[in-house]
């Protein structure tokens, strides 16, 4: 565990966040080994099955997501106000919740994921691909949940690296697993979908034996575990907004996936390889605002706003360096990124379209989710789902969907970078009110006493 509430800012940060983009490098790589051998074993429209199931899956499970996003709000302000009991009892809530929520979203991804591959307009040679993935996927819930709830735990203590470890061993698991499935059994996309579950499932089952054995506070006992109604609905509180936000951009992604799906097979394929790469270069952007926010809760929580700011400059600076470097890849080498996954030219020559025009803008995004973290870490999730319900919904899918009706594919992928704008442009202006300060769980009165 790690106190945030002392020392240098941007040192804290940049020791706090790079072991959690190191965990979501290795845990990108389940995606990105996945499709490469998909594309190299199976084919294009296998390739572009996985691409249309991440949608459909981050759909059902982002109010989930959501409520996490609460839980460890307040994991990292009670922490920071030393209020060690309230930890456990947050801890104990959100596991409930989280195994009960992976047993119905499970029930329903089975029954209805065909319907709606068909209701996007799924091409239908790629839907049978795209249904037996997603059912497969869809059984090791459980352990997606538990294992990425217990990380969001971890992160809120201030531990960063406990989780990068247990994901280095589960990434390994998985590309042999992977390899082994697709290449030598035959099993086809499949032995993709098993070779994540059995990955994550003994990343969890692991985490917890270790945490039981050596943690103070992270311990998981049947026997014992507590549900608390009030924890429950401060988590709610904090967390749906965000969750209705995770929702928002997940339904918004299946109405782009709809929009791509109107342009054929190679479109899809180049677009679920590109989103990919995206995800590559999002993730600097959104590990360190995860960073900043328990920064934030922590600082908060321990009555130090005035180090929030020196927080954000910190965390700006760092992801707009690393925001460039990964624009400048991603320019000059779009077509060696695409070729990696496909052998076929015109996916490849898709691909860089949207590699070249989106990855230009990364800058943005890495601004956007550091206003974001700001604010959630304060525990105001509300104004940032009204933006990006604005810059998603009243911005980029309306521009993607007429741009594309004058300039095909190519206006799809200019969408992007204009809703991003628009959503930094709304953070940056709320963030200067500063009624995100008034948010937070744990409140003090003028002599600095917790009155809450």
């Amino acid at each position: 565990m790690k106190d945030l509430t002392v020392g240098k800012e941007s040192k804290l940060i940049l020791q706090f966040a790079t072991p959690m983009l190191l965990g979501n490098v290795f845990q990108q790589m389940y995606n990105i080994v996945d499709s490469i051998i998909i594309g190299q074993f199976i084919g294009k429209e296998a390739l572009a099955a996985v691409g249309a199931s991440f949608p459909l899956l981050f759909t059902l499970i982002s109010l989930v997501i959501g409520f996490a996003t609460g839980a460890t709000i307040l994991v990292a302000q009670y922490f920071g106000a030393k209020k060690m009991e309230k930890v456990k009892r947050t801890i104990d809530t959100l596991y409930i919740v989280l195994f009960v929520a992976s047993v119905i979203i499970s029930l329903l991804g089975w029954y209805y994921s065909e319907a709606i591959f068909r209701l996007i307009q799924l091409p239908e040679d790629v839907i049978p691909y795209a249904s037996l993935y997603f059912k497969i996927y869809i059984l090791g819930l459980v352990f997606f949940f538990g294992f990425n709830g217990t990380s969001a735990i971890l992160r809120g203590l201030g531990d960063s690296k406990t989780p990068l470890y247990f994901m280095m061993v589960s990434t390994v698991t998985n590309i042999i697993l992977d390899y082994v499935f697709v290449a030598h059994f035959h099993w086809g996309i499949a032995g993709v979908a098993y070779a994540t579950i059995i990955s994550q499932g003994g990343a969890f089952i692991t985490a917890i034996l270790y945490l039981n054995k050596y943690h103070d506070v992270v311990k998981l006992s049947l026997l014992r575990i507590t549900f608390d109604r009030k924890i429950f609905k401060q988590s709610l509180r904090i967390g749906l907004p965000s969750g209705f936000q995770q929702s928002i951009v997940a339904i918004g992604l299946l109405a782009l996936v709809w929009i791509v799906n109107l342009f054929g097979t190679d479109v899809i394929a180049a677009y679920s390889i590109a989103m990919r790469i995206d995800s590559l270069a999002a993730m600097a952007a959104m590990n360190f605002a995860a960073a900043l926010a328990t920064f934030v809760g922590q600082n908060l929580g321990a009555n130090k706003p005035e180090r929030v700011k020196a927080g954000l400059i910190a965390t700006l600076k760092i992801t707009s360096l690393i925001a460039v470097s990964i624009s400048l890849v991603a320019l000059i080498f779009s077509s060696n990124l695409m070729s990696l996954f496909t052998t076929d030219e015109n996916v490849i020559r898709i691909g860089s379209e949207y590699l070249v025009i989106v990855g230009a803008f990364y800058i943005l995004f890495s601004v956007l989710f550091a206003f974001n973290g700001v604010m959630r870490g304060a525990g105001d999730t509300l104004v940032p789902m009204f933006i990006t319900l604005i810059a998603l919904w009243v911005i980029r899918i309306p521009a993607a969907y007429f741009l594309s009706r004058h300039f095909g594919v190519t206006g799809i992928w200019w969408a992007t970078p204009i809703g991003w704008f628009i959503g930094m442009t709304l953070s940056y202006l709320y963030y200067l009110t500063g009624r995100w300060k008034k948010k937070s769980i744990v409140k003090y009165d003028s002599e600095g006493n917790i009155i809450s």
